[in-house]
């Protein structure tokens, strides 16, 4: 099987050595996905505004890859915070609510302290 590579253009992939995505067949995998607008290398302080930017991250990506947030099956949430992440369910539930993927949330040191939280998905292509 062939792998392909997907670069959201982050200064951090280049500085670290990872892809935004990475697709095997019909399976994609996303990288941790923080709240900063690649464009312009800023982010939010604001937790619910950083959760937004994260999907739209996530679904530029997938969208890359020929995927779409519908054919998400795993996500793992990472905050600063637990106590965060009641603030996040409006953006997760618009974005996972009727598909309902596996998820698990984790409460872990990111690597920018102003990063709140930080989205990791796998899809597989046309499971929606």
């Amino acid at each position: 099987m062939q792998r392909r590579l997907i670069s959201s253009g982050s200064s951090f992939e280049r500085e670290i050595g990872y892809s935004r995505a990475v697709v095997v067949g019909s399976q994609v995998f996303v990288s941790g996905t923080t709240g900063f607008d690649y464009q312009t290398m800023t982010i939010s302080a604001d937790i619910a505004a950083q959760t937004e930017q994260c999907l739209k991250n996530i679904a530029a990506a997938l969208a890359q890859a020929g995927s779409s947030l519908r054919d998400v099956v795993r996500v793992r949430y990472i905050l600063h915070s637990a106590d965060d992440f009641p603030a996040t369910w409006p953006a997760l539930r618009a974005a996972f609510g009727e598909i309902r993927p596996a998820a698990t949330m984790i409460e872990a040191r990111l690597a920018d302290a102003r990063m709140r939280i930080e989205i990791e998905v796998d899809a597989i292509i046309g499971s929606a």
